[in-house]
């Protein structure tokens, strides 16, 4: 295979590092680097056991940093970047609205210019290049939930031994008109439409994929399945927003590193692809099924943490169903999930169960006063 250069912001993060570490080691012949700005969700811990590896290298940028970047594209003669840092919490969004605007719409904007400029300057200009962005079902909107109990579902599903049904007729298409009804969203969605742009308008070569929500290790416990596993540990509240009634599509996050790869060496170019897990759960049902697997685990009495369940004032805006279809990715490239949810929620659990140091340094903040001093001189 052909050495390449790659790019892959927000590699710290939580998805970012799972690409990071699928790139680093199944292709030890390309140059990855891993850019981030190391915000509070980004943990270079993540990625101890290839930081080493002589094909990986970190750079603390921001991707704001026009000229930054533009000259960091020069320097390693970049020509693959995969685009997933963002501001991704819904709640944040709705406190600080333009950090997410920034970092999200002009951040974006920032890494197109500078690729374009780069990349329409060699003699090849666009030849073997390639721009892919990474954004969320979120953007589409909102479907109905009005599916009757107990019908199958109308699509490939994977198998549950809960039995486990969809919620509704519709789903999110890469032709859903997008409908974005949080800041965090409407981000999302303006950066697609940036992407899209610069392909029409100056032919870079682009992708963009639509994912539903990811779970499993490293992620940033701000998000409910890693908080809610960690509050079980420690007999703290789980605030359900609402009844827990929304229901989401969720995917995990190893798959969705391998759907990124293969849609970065074979997606075809200005095309759009979503990314989901036919794997609908209401939250609260998911919390259940948490909460089980976590006191058996410990040890606990089944069921021994239920009454940690906290009815809480629901989220502003929030939507009620999101459910993907990636019919389009699974026929065109031959992906699909790996992973029963069943199988995966119990990989994740343990995961967070064993891993107590990680988590606690990130619950404490400690992990981020590392970075500081690391990087003071920055």
């Amino acid at each position: 295979m052909a050495k390449r250069n790659i790019i892959i912001t927000g590699g710290a993060g939580f998805i970012g590092s799972h690409v990071v570490r699928l790139f680093v080691n199944k292709y030890p012949e390309y140059n990855i680097i891993n850019l981030d700005k190391l915000t509070y969700a980004g943990n270079l811990a993540n990625l101890k056991d290839i930081e080493d590896k002589p094909n990986y290298k970190f750079v603390k940028m921001d991707i704001c940093d026009f000229e930054a970047f533009y000259q960091l594209m020069q320097d390693e003669q970049i020509d693959g970047i995969i685009h997933l840092a963002a501001e991704s919490h819904v709640d944040r969004s709705i406190k600080d609205p333009f950090t997410f605007a920034k970092t999200n719409v002009m951040g974006t904007l920032s890494l197109l210019q500078a690729a374009k400029l780069y990349w329409e300057s060699l003699p090849e200009k666009y030849e073997g290049k390639r721009f892919y962005h990474i954004s969320t079902d979120e953007v589409y909107g909102a479907l109905e939930m009005n599916h009757p109990e107990g019908i199958e579902p109308p699509f490939k599903t994977v198998a549950s031994s809960e039995g486990h049904k969809a919620y509704g007729d519709e789903f999110f298409y890469e032709t859903t008109k997008y409908n974005p009804h949080s800041p965090y969203s409407a981000a999302k969605a303006s950066s697609d439409h940036f992407v899209r742009a610069y392909h029409d308008t100056y032919g870079m070569p682009t992708i963009v994929t639509n994912c539903s929500n990811n779970y499993g290790p490293y992620q940033f416990p701000e998000k409910l399945i890693p908080l809610f596993i960690n509050n079980i540990r420690h007999r703290k509240p789980l605030p359900v927003y609402g009844k827990g009634e929304n229901v989401r599509d969720w995917l995990y996050v190893e798959d969705h590193a391998r759907a990124i790869d293969i849609i970065f060496h074979n997606g075809k170019i200005a095309e759009t692809y979503n990314i989901g897990g036919f794997n609908e759960w209401k939250n609260i049902d998911l919390i259940k099924v948490m909460i089980k697997t976590v006191d058996r685990i410990l040890g606990n009495p089944e069921g021994a943490s239920l009454d940690l369940i906290t009815y809480v004032t629901d989220r502003l805006g929030h939507d009620a169903r999101y459910a993907i279809d990636s019919t389009k990715l699974q026929k065109e490239l031959g992906w699909e999930p790996s992973l029963q949810f069943e199988e995966g929620i119990e990989k994740t659990v343990r995961w967070y169960l064993d891993n107590q140091e990680w988590m606690d340094n990130v619950t404490s903040g400690e992990y981020q006063k590392y970075y500081e001093e690391m990087y003071k001189s920055n």
